[in-house]
């Protein structure tokens, strides 16, 4: 099957390269010649563990190809799916759709008859109606189809997302356009037992958002017990692995941290509510979830400054990462951003680290010295602060980052390292959701200084190793 993607940001250009490796014929489109180039000589634009690979092998192959031409690259395709991008816009909150409407006027004229065009972009509900409308306008009707097929990739695992998916969701108001999407996921996933779930398009295009939304209503649940934790002398990991245990519940998302970042969760909330007040309904527990995730991003720089006695004007602290999460180098929306202006604010002077945001770091932070290896960074610092629990953060060395720092305490906003480790080493450690023993009750025992554990039926029937629950967060 020939299929075009219009758009080779993360989105478009992760779901073409992987619907080549399906074995399909797949033409990625955009108007940014230097992008288009770029992937021509197999230089990636973003940054996703183990997309280089695949884009070289499928190119090589002949299955995956690059332009700037849309006409060449939606020519034949049985399918043309939109994946540009929908960045909220500046001061309203609500998803900025120019893009999507441009795209479907320039692709109207070029397609052939009995093409399905597939909205994989994150859009409001009725954009599809739209994009149906504005290709109507110069196509006969009938001899098209208008679907939609949201993405539900996680940055730094895209690739098996979409290979693995949990599930995929097609919104479609005709047969033609069913029969050729579940036609094209149905063969590959058919080894996974991946579920489709075919709806009415408007469904599709909420569930997206409904999804990221409640998502992000986890994060900050637990983030807000997480305070409460710290508050009664208990331990937000225990807590968390006694929730998540529960099938109703699940353990994903209960990390607590200093709150949700990337593209999407922000991004999809804000939007979700603007389409609600739109339509007249209330979200109050979205809303709520917007609001404290802001004031928790800036309120970690407070416990920063509690972990250093109040003040840091004059003080160097060192950030240990900077992107929202692991394994990607975005900083939209990172937790890092508001935490290092409010600090500078107070007269901090911020060093700062990252495996692979260093580039895109630079582009969003002023007076940051930015450095490419963690104890370069943290040399002389009074405190260092884990904002993202990168591998390489977590198998830092102790020790050896303790020696070369002035004063001897880690904030970690991530709880990426066990307390007691790191207070054995010589530490005064901050972390999320545990209690320190200056807390305000002297009679609240400190939190034991073990990871939280629990007990498979193998380990009771008398086995005597224990498994841990630990893992990053996933923000969209």
């Amino acid at each position: 099957m020939k299929i075009a993607v219009i758009g080779t940001g993360y989105v478009g250009l992760v779901s073409g390269t992987c619907f080549a490796s399906w074995g399909h014929d797949v033409v990625c489109a955009d108007k940014n010649t230097q992008k288009i180039t770029s992937l021509e000589y197999g230089v990636v634009p973003i940054y996703e563990p183990g997309l280089d690979e695949l884009v070289e092998r499928n190119f090589a192959a002949g299955r995956l190809r690059f332009t700037c031409d849309l006409g060449e690259a939606v020519k034949g395709a049985s399918v043309v799916f939109i994946a540009v991008g929908t960045p909220p816009r500046a001061g309203h909150g609500d998803a900025d759709l120019s893009f999507v409407y441009m795209a479907a006027r320039e692709l109207a004229p070029l397609i052939d008859e009995n093409t399905t065009v597939v909205v994989k972009s994150t859009v409001p509900v009725g954009t599809g109606d739209i994009v149906q409308k504005i290709i109507a306008s110069v196509r006969e009707a009938g001899t098209f189809s208008v679907a939609s097929n949201p993405e539900f990739l996680r940055e730094g695992v895209a690739i098996r997302d979409f290979l693995e998916p949990d599930r995929v969701v097609v919104g479609v108001e005709d047969e033609r356009a069913r029969k050729v999407l579940t036609e094209l996921y149905g063969v590959p996933l058919e080894a996974c037992n991946t579920p489709i779930v075919v709806t009415q398009r408007r469904t599709s295009e909420l569930i997206k958002y409904a999804a990221n939304a409640f998502l992000a209503t986890k994060i900050t649940f637990i983030n807000e017990l997480a305070d409460l934790c710290e508050q009664v002398g208990s331990d937000v990991g225990q807590l968390a692995l006694g929730m998540g245990l529960d099938k109703r519940i699940g353990a994903s998302f209960l990390n607590a941290g200093p709150g949700y970042g990337g593209s999407c969760f922000p991004k999809d909330t804000m939007a979700l509510l603007r389409t609600a007040q739109d339509h007249g309904v209330t979200l109050r527990i979205v809303e709520e979830t917007v609001t404290a995730n802001e004031a928790r991003k800036r309120r970690m720089a407070l416990k920063v400054m509690d972990a250093l006695g109040g003040d840091v004007e004059d003080l160097t602290i060192a950030v240990l990462g900077l992107t929202f999460k692991p394994d990607t180098d975005d900083m939209r929306e990172a937790p890092s951003v508001p935490l290092i202006e409010t600090l500078q604010r107070f007269g901090a002077r911020v060093r700062a680290y990252d495996p692979a945001g260093i580039e895109n770091a630079g582009k969003v932070l002023s007076d940051v010295e930015l450095h490419r290896d963690p104890y370069e960074c943290a040399r002389g610092a009074d405190a260092v602060v884990v904002v993202t629990e990168w591998d390489d953060i977590r198998n830092l060395d102790l020790a050896r980052l303790m020696k070369i720092m002035r004063q001897r305490i880690l904030v970690d906003l991530r709880n990426a390292f066990d307390p007691g480790v790191a207070e054995q080493v010589g530490f005064r450690v901050s972390a999320i959701g545990r209690a320190t023993a200056t807390r305000h009750d002297p009679h609240i025992p400190t939190a034991p200084p073990f990871a939280a554990a629990y007990v498979s039926p193998a380990q009771r029937a008398g086995a005597v190793h224990f498994e841990t629950i630990g893992g990053s967060i996933d923000n969209g």
